[in-house]
């Protein structure tokens, strides 16, 4: 029996067994309720009110305190002496890396083919809005952290909900708190295996096999995958024995390199078509508030924008601060500062720069999709960089990999801590975690398992329905941290010394074995 039929037997054994769960959830987790004449999922409002509320709750932070996010990122504000495991700026690739993505080349065609140019302008502004909502996450995953015994560090919705619960509400906050926790770890778990890992792995193999002949190409046969597979399962498990230590110093490089070339790009196209620049800003700004495209109507593109930038920089999911919480820092807001770039980086600035280049380059594949007769990602997106860089398909490759490694191993990360909160932190354990977690890799460029990457993503987004509820009920307590923090920039501005107030203003960081 050769590998095909083996992995095209498990694909259909698993989809038959998991689709009807996967369409169940996914029909409660993404449900829909009609709006002038289009589709709303409660889930996306849900995000998007979220940001709305904390930005009306913080002074709208992420414009006020953009400025500071930028210093704290440079090293201005560094404490000595401060618990952590790496800088301001490798917690913050880290993190980048694995909301940056596949989502930001093909999901962004898709949303200016369904909802038009317009849909641009409303993705832009919600990922403005979800910078606020991670500002508050990831303050709370440092404030709750745990600083153990080796110098690691463990953070995000499984340690500061039972915690933060529990200081707020006593016992009952408590025993909620651990519920949640419980089933915050086996969502990420779930998603970081099939979705930051296996659909990651899948996806950049399906590139590079169609820039190198096809399925009749060097790529395309069964080893080829499977030593495509054995590959990146290699580049995964070396890293990740290093810890997060490793992983920020690696996405700390790929992260400005990959970003970078992808921009670059971006710029390229838009130089040489520059004089075309104000007319697709302008069809931008009107389509947001004129109806067109395949979805119809100023709603139509509202959501699809709205859909697109909450899917993408994954604000409220509770995913980030499990990065964010390694950082070092005696201050918490001051990785919510930190933090809330990476909607502006991940939405603002890469998902617009791909909107701007479609809109700009015009490419047939577009017009097409906008009449509703084909609706593709990847395609339209390399089509658009093929008008000016007809060998751009080699470069989106690269892209493409380099998106995909950084996410598997920032979702490794993730996982590794969510499989830890569930089944302890022995060496035996983690071992355990790496090994399955390489494996998944190996059987990305083997596998699809659509059913169950379709789960995960449901599966994420019903942490996002817990993870939000806390962050309303703990909000207050990060209002008293970033007065700390910007207290603190205040005498550290003015000259004054500051070591004697920090012990005053923090309390201590709780350290377990």
């Amino acid at each position: 029996m050769s590998l095909d039929t083996i992995t095209s037997s498990i694909d259909d054994a698993v989809s038959g067994f998991f689709e009807p769960i996967a369409t169940w959830l996914g029909e409660i987790v993404f449900y829909s309720v009609p709006v002038a004449g289009t589709q709303l999922p409660l889930i996306v409002a849900w995000l998007v009110v979220a940001g709305l509320i904390f930005s009306g709750w913080f002074g709208l932070v992420q414009i006020r305190k953009f400025r500071l996010a930028i210093d704290v990122v440079r090293g201005k504000y560094d404490e000595k002496g401060s618990a952590g495991e790496v800088n301001h700026f490798q917690a913050l690739t880290a993190a980048v890396s694995g909301t940056v993505g596949l989502g930001n080349i093909a999901g962004v065609a898709v949303a200016v083919s369904i909802g038009g140019p317009g849909a641009t302008f409303w993705m832009i502004l919600c990922g403005l809005l979800g910078m606020a909502t991670k500002f508050v996450e990831v303050t709370l995953g440092v404030k709750y952290r745990e600083v153990h015994a080796d110098g690691s560090v463990s953070g995000g919705p499984m340690h500061y909900l039972p915690k933060g619960l529990a200081e707020r509400f006593g016992a009952r906050g408590k025993t909620l708190g651990k519920v949640l926790a419980v089933l915050a770890s086996a969502m990420i778990l779930f998603f970081g295996l099939f979705g930051g890992n296996l659909f990651q792995v899948n996806q950049s193999y399906a590139q590079l096999v169609s820039v190198t002949g096809g399925e009749s190409g060097m790529m395309g046969s069964s080893a080829g995958a499977l030593f495509f597979g054995i590959l990146i399962a290699a580049i995964v498990g070396i890293v990740l024995l290093g810890g997060i230590r490793s992983i920020a110093s690696v996405t700390s490089k790929l992260v400005p390199a990959m970003a970078g070339i992808y921009i670059v790009a971006c710029i390229v196209v838009i130089l040489v078509n520059v004089s075309a620049v104000p007319s697709a800003i302008s069809t931008i700004i009107e389509g947001a508030f004129n109806p067109e495209g395949v979805a119809g109507g100023v709603l139509g593109a509202l959501i699809i924008g709205f859909k697109r930038a909450a899917f993408s920089n994954e604000a409220g999911l509770g995913s980030a601060p499990i990065a964010h919480s390694a950082v070092k820092t005696k201050h918490p807001a001051s990785e919510g500062l930190v933090a809330l770039l990476e909607p502006f980086i991940d939405t603002v600035v890469i998902c617009t720069m791909t909107a701007l280049t479609i809109v700009i380059a015009n490419p047939a594949s577009w017009g097409e999709a906008r009449k509703g007769e084909s609706i593709g990602g990847v395609t339209i997106t390399s089509d658009a960089f093929g008008t000016v860089l007809p060998w751009f398909p080699y470069i989106l490759t690269i892209a493409v990999m380099l998106f995909a490694i950084s996410t598997v191993l920032t979702w490794g990360y993730y996982c590794m801590k969510a499989w830890t909160h569930l089944f302890g932190r022995s060496k035996a354990s983690e071992l355990t975690f790496k090994v399955m977690y390489t494996l998944f890799a190996v059987a990305g460029s083997l596998l699809t398992l659509q059913t169950l990457i379709d789960m995960a993503d449901a599966v994420l987004f019903m942490l996002a329905v817990i993870n939000i509820i806390g962050l309303y009920l703990l909000a207050p307590v990060v209002k008293r941290e970033l007065n700390s923090f910007l207290a603190y920039v205040r005498r550290r501005d003015a000259g004054l010394d500051t070591e004697a107030d920090e012990d005053e203003d923090q309390e201590p960081v709780k350290t377990t074995v």
